[in-house]
């Protein structure tokens, strides 16, 4: 996300704007709230396979045993715990801890947007992508055009405006020579948002971060005040379990790529024999794909909402369609979003593959 309007005051409201005040209903969220925990078959969860407490638990270093062990159920430091934001600066060349906010990710989405934005400021976001990205500014009254990525890091440094980049999935890159250096490190007005969700397969812990240099600091100052009215401080449970998962980061990311591996093999291969339903390109990196329902694919010229609706009554799998993000020609073009990081996909796989045997019919030829 750009955001134009840098000169200005931090905090100053807008002139003869009017803000829009209520956000309305996040729709990828609404439909977990409804599928997840009763779906017997989630085949589209977008994180890796969640890491059991006791197998982190195991990969710790005696610091981190030690702050375990001892831990005291207090409040926590505002910014995060001070050893954990010194291991999240290792992932960066440009950020010292001082440019570390530490908070659940889709807080700190929020808190970035509120600390950045006021009516009448300019944003342009990617799209489609993450609602929070576009909606938070909408919802205070900003303009949103919705583009691309093409250039934008150049484009920003041109006029000088700020770079909010997403790079939750960032480090699950199938060939590492194609991965993107973090915006945080290519430019100094750029607010990196990255956490534990996605790469690292810890979601509950509900830890992320916003990283920026100097010339981003008042939005951190700011973005630090609003948390006062949020969350206030982290759960100090999680902020130890966080530093024991980034001490271990080469092995929690190997873990979590060999089964990304196998799953995007056994997915292709599915692809391949149901190539008369589905049209797919695999993910040159992280744990999703968005595969599309292939004209004619069903009997009934069904949309990929309903087709998604039928798969999980009848059986259980959930598939995620375009719907949820609000992009007509992702649901016109009948896409949906798969997930590729559980361990249980291959069993996912199998019940989805007796569903398209007997419901679907390969065309005559």
């Amino acid at each position: 996300m750009a955001t134009a309007d840098t000169e200005r005051t931090l905090g100053d409201p807008g002139q003869g704007i009017e803000r829009k005040s209520v956000l309305p209903a996040f729709k990828l969220e609404r439909y977990f709230a409804k599928w997840e925990f009763k779906a017997p078959h989630l085949l589209c969860c977008s994180d890796c396979e969640p890491v059991l407490l006791s197998e982190l638990l195991s990969l710790m270093d005696g610091d981190s045993r030690a702050r375990w062990e001892g831990l005291r159920l207090s409040y926590g430091e505002t910014r995060g715990l001070p050893a954990l934001i010194e291991e999240i600066c290792k992932l960066y060349e440009q950020v010292r801890p001082e440019g570390v906010l530490v908070s659940a990710p889709q807080e700190c989405i929020y808190l970035a947007m509120m600390a950045l934005l006021q009516p009448g400021d300019h944003a342009v976001v990617t799209y489609p992508g993450y609602q929070s990205l576009y909606q938070v500014a909408e919802s205070l009254g900003c303009q949103v055009d919705l583009w691309e990525w093409s250039q934008l890091v150049a484009a920003c440094r041109g006029v000088g405006c700020y770079l909010f980049s997403d790079e939750m999935y960032r480090l699950l890159e199938f060939d590492p020579a194609a991965r993107l250096p973090s915006a945080v490190d290519v430019y100094d007005k750029a607010i990196t948002l990255s956490g534990l969700s996605k790469a690292f397969g810890l979601p509950g812990l509900r830890i992320g971060w916003l990283a920026m240099q100097p010339p981003c600091y008042s939005v951190l100052g700011r973005a630090a005040e609003l948390k006062d009215y949020t969350t206030i401080c982290n759960a100090v449970p999680s902020d130890v379990l966080a530093l024991a998962a980034l001490r271990s980061k080469d092995a929690l990311l190997h873990r979590n790529m060999t089964i990304l591996r196998s799953n995007l093999s056994a997915v292709e291969s599915f692809m391949g024999e149901f190539d008369h339903i589905f049209r797919y390109r695999p993910p040159a990196a992280g744990s999703v794909a968005f595969p599309r329902l292939a004209a004619l694919a069903t009997d009934n010229q069904e949309s990929v909402e309903e087709f998604c609706e039928r798969l999980v009554n009848e059986c259980g799998v959930l598939l995620l369609p375009a719907t949820v993000y609000d992009h007509a020609p992702s649901s016109t073009g009948g896409h949906f979003r798969i997930g590729l990081g559980r361990r249980d996909l291959p069993g996912c796989l199998d019940v989805f593959r007796s569903f398209l045997r007997e419901r679907v019919q390969r065309p005559q030829q």
